[in-house]
């Protein structure tokens, strides 16, 4: 039984060096997201109208094999939150109402962060066209869903760009606004994503 046991050990011991010393891909890479280069502009919507502004990237990596994306993370500082339709004390207010409790709760938590899990090229998309569907899963709150949204995403030999346009229902994250106003506001709030990431 104990020569068995050991025969075992051996077994498994050469399968985790064997899995270990496998290569990755020579074409295998990581790229650092540039965040001077990158935006994350933001527009909610009410029944008098609508705002906008921007978040700012704090960092993140997409991994890409050859000419193709494989995945990545990056998160998002939720205390930058700026409001660039409004000026002076009205764009101050709505600013720290967005990072409030009523909101965003900045102060507990101060980054959103977006996983890629997988990407599916579109069924009607034209031969070499470079949209594709990304499935990933978004923390907003410490909330975790996952979601998926269309994106133009172009590889090329020293840098990614990918750009997106899709909708965040805000009440899967818990962004509620106290009190009876919260139904005048839109449940959905649209994104407008640039992402440039370098080796």
């Amino acid at each position: 039984m104990k020569k068995l046991f050991t025969l075992a050990a051996i077994a498994g011991l050469a399968l985790s060096v064997v899995a270990i010393s496998q290569p990755k891909s020579q074409n295998a890479a990581t790229l650092k997201v540039d965040a001077k280069e990158s935006s994350f502009k933001w527009t909610g919507k009410k029944v008098t109208g609508e705002h906008w502004g921007y978040v700012k990237f704090n960092d993140g990596t997409l991994t890409v094999d050859g000419k193709k994306l494989t995945g990545g993370v990056f998160t998002i500082d939720m205390t930058s939150i700026s409001v660039q339709d409004m000026q002076g004390e009205y764009q101050q207010k709505l600013e720290g109402h967005l990072k409030s409790e009523d909101f965003f709760s900045t102060e507990k938590f101060a980054t959103s962060t977006l996983k890629i899990k997988s990407l599916i090229a579109i069924a009607d998309a034209k031969a070499g066209s470079n949209n594709q569907n990304v499935v990933a899963d978004l923390t907003v709150k410490g909330i975790t869903k996952e979601i998926t949204f269309p994106a133009q995403i172009i590889v090329a030999k020293d840098r990614v760009i990918a750009n997106a346009e899709f909708s965040i229902d805000r009440t899967l994250f818990d962004v509620k606004y106290t009190g009876m106003a919260d139904n005048l506001i839109d449940n959905n709030f649209k994104v407008n994503v640039r992402l440039v990431a370098k080796k």
